[in-house]
């Protein structure tokens, strides 16, 4: 619907509680996919040539406060809704950028916006809810994470449960001074009164759960995200406020455009070998490096003066121009993700480095996949965090593998905490010292140099597209590849059953005289039992889906589309789909609206310019009926109404029935 329903909280508790419960999935993420705690995954790992450490430790810290691992996803489209954070949760992400928020909260976001068919390109922007809105799906899902590993069921190992959320704001100094941002951030800094509420939310069955000690701090560090071409005077000036006037920690999220258009083009285009065409735009009023390197001096004076932590990002997006073959060609420009940002964010990092040493610390968010995770952990760079690869077949699923990686590098390497890893990564050259800090610079050196000459973030290992087999989707039964559910962020598409079956399409018209004519068509077939569909209000229409489809049309436009209330079946005219409960189902097809409604017996079917009554025993022959002459009332809108109603309330727990 190309805008996002906050879900009811204590639906959402109960969907999960007895999903934990019954011992198998977690909002379709793989049983085998959570991640319970490095040694537990450094068991699953089996044996090897190497001694097992004795125990490890992921953990690290980020503004002075523990995280159980450095993984997280970042601030986009995997956290703005507490199922997102739940997933990553589930899957071992400890730190969680936000998705970042601002005054101008009302967004046309041009559809769909994200292409990861080869790379990654999106145009969207920040969140996609109200401040206000924002601030509760927040809340619920700090709250929602506590609830999962207090249930016990995850089974996690002893501080494997703590997490860190991070928030990010945007993108000028006036939008962050507003006095609606500023409640959202007073919101995030005391949430005892929303916390309080969501309390008693918790369902009854769970009540002993209403008394946890949940966070009421939600976040007490901000990434500030700008606009690209924002000048440094302007970024400085927000950073200052957000330290002194806010008192949180800050993160400057820093562009690739910081390489300057001569090398920035010369790794993309020349080393890389991208077609992508930087404009000159994305250079316009954009710090350079020497005046970014001057900016960090002086906001470092002003963390001393205020006692409050600072870092910086890399990075931010690439702005390229749009290719126009998937995203809509109103949009001239797009940002640009995945293998090729990896290499141009860890330049700058080598950079930086080469400047401020290790003693200005460094997220990073660029490319990030379960081969290079690992090294960017030897860096020293905390949170690390990814985007791009969750969009990708298996979704968040992708993230536990990511620590297996780190276990098993660990493993060989001997270490037993992320410093020892460092330290131990990449053997430091003859007669170098070796604290941590000349460590981390020294990998950071090594593994920037070598980026230059893997082949595996070249355009050529980057340009092949999923699969397409050149048929197209249909309502019921398509190739049943099962990518649509993880690939989408928001969870929005799910799982339903059908039985097999044949059903006759019959067609009765009213004729003049009042009299019936019957005709019947070829049999609708479902040779299927799974079978896929959509809710509406976790779906924004970002097109991902259609994107790892391997059949074309895109799942969440052509499989049935359920909506949470009548109230949004009934606004979105424009959009066919159903809503249901026991006694009534609503639906609309090629945007015609019918209605099933069972009390009992007795089944009423209503259409345009028609009212048929029946028994539910018998399907074909109406009791009574009263329709305008020429109607033509289609009885297979009635069975596959009949089928939705009975799939997604009699079967696995879904957003529908929960």
């Amino acid at each position: 619907m190309a805008h996002l329903i906050p879900y009811p909280f204590g639906k959402l508790v109960t969907r999960v509680l007895r999903e934990l419960d019954a011992g198998g999935a977690v909002l379709d993420l793989p049983r085998e996919k959570i991640t319970r705690g490095p040694n537990a995954t450094l068991r699953a790992l089996g044996n090897s040539d190497a001694a097992p450490p004795a125990s490890l430790d992921w953990s690290v810290r980020l503004h002075g406060e523990r995280a159980a691992t450095p993984l997280g996803p970042a601030a986009g489209p995997h956290t703005q809704l507490p199922q997102n954070l739940l997933l990553g949760y589930l899957a071992g992400a400890r730190i969680f950028e936000l998705k970042t928020v601002q005054i101008q909260d009302e967004l046309a976001i041009p559809r769909p916006c994200i292409d990861v068919r080869t790379v990654g390109y999106n145009v969207e922007w920040s969140q996609e809810l109200k401040l206000e809105q924002s601030l509760e799906e927040y809340v619920k899902a700090s709250m929602l994470l506590e609830i999962a590993a207090a249930s016990g069921k995850l089974e996690l190992e002893p501080g494997f449960d703590e997490f860190l959320f991070d928030m990010s704001v945007g993108y000028d100094l006036a939008g962050i001074q507003h006095e609606r941002v500023q409640t959202f951030l007073d919101g995030m800094l005391d949430a005892r009164a929303i916390v309080d509420r969501l309390r008693r939310e918790i369902p009854a069955e769970w009540k002993h759960l209403r008394e946890l000690p949940f966070k009421t701090k939600l976040s007490s560090g901000i990434t500030l995200s700008t606009f690209h071409g924002c000048p440094p005077g302007e970024i400085e000036g927000i950073a200052r406020h957000l330290m002194e006037k806010v008192g949180v920690h800050c993160i400057v999220k820093l562009n690739p455009t910081l390489n300057g258009p001569v090398e920035a083009r010369r790794i993309l285009k020349d080393v890389l070998g991208y077609g992508q065409t930087i404009p000159d735009s994305a250079f316009t009023n954009d710090p350079t490096f020497d005046e970014a390197c001057a900016m960090v001096t002086r906001l470092e004076s002003t963390t001393r003066a205020c006692g409050r932590g600072f870092g910086v990002k890399f990075s931010n997006t690439l702005v390229v121009e749009n290719p126009g073959d998937f995203l809509p060609k109103t949009e001239k420009l797009a940002y640009l993700s995945g293998a090729p940002l990896h290499v141009l964010a860890t330049t700058l990092v080598r950079r930086f480095r080469d400047v401020f040493e290790d003693r200005v610390p460094i997220s990073f968010s660029a490319g990030i996949d379960r081969k290079n995770f690992p090294d960017a952990v030897a860096l020293g760079l905390v949170p690390v965090t990814v985007c791009t690869d969750l969009l990708r077949p298996g979704g968040y699923a992708r993230a536990h593998g990511y620590l297996v990686e780190l276990a098993q590098r660990m493993r060989d390497v001997g270490a037993t905490t992320i410093e020892e890893f460092t330290l131990r990564a990449h053997a430091a050259p003859a007669g170098a010292p070796s604290p941590l800090s000349a460590a981390r610079l020294h990998n950071t050196r090594l593994y920037a140099a070598s980026l230059l000459t893997n082949p595996r973030y070249t355009a050529a290992q980057n340009a092949k597209p999923p699969k397409k087999v050149g048929t197209r989707l249909e309502l019921f039964d398509c190739v049943s590849c099962d990518k649509c559910v993880p690939v989408c962020p928001n969870h929005a598409n799910f799982r339903y059953t059908l039985p097999k079956t044949t059903l006759p399409v019959v067609k009765l018209v009213r004729e003049h005289d009042g009299s019936w004519t019957r005709r019947e068509l070829a049999p609708l077939v479902i040779e299927e039992q799974h079978q896929w569909a959509n809710f509406a209000d976790f779906c924004n229409e970002c097109g991902n889906c259609d994107v790892f489809c391997p059949e074309d049309g895109g799942p969440y436009v052509v499989k049935p589309r359920f909506f949470g209330s009548r109230a949004q079946w009934e606004r979105w005219t424009s959009h066919d789909g159903f809503f249901v409960t026991r006694e009534l189902v609503l639906g609309r097809f090629d945007g015609r609206a019918y209605e099933l409604e069972q009390h009992g017996a007795r089944v009423t079917f209503r259409g345009p310019g028609f009212e048929l009554e029946f028994d539910k025993s018998r399907l074909d022959v109406p009791l009574s009926a009263r329709a305008d002459v020429g109607v033509e009332a289609d009885l297979t809108h009635l069975h596959i109404l009949r089928w939705l109603r009975d799939a997604v309330l009699g079967g696995a727990m879904t957003y529908v029935s929960a």
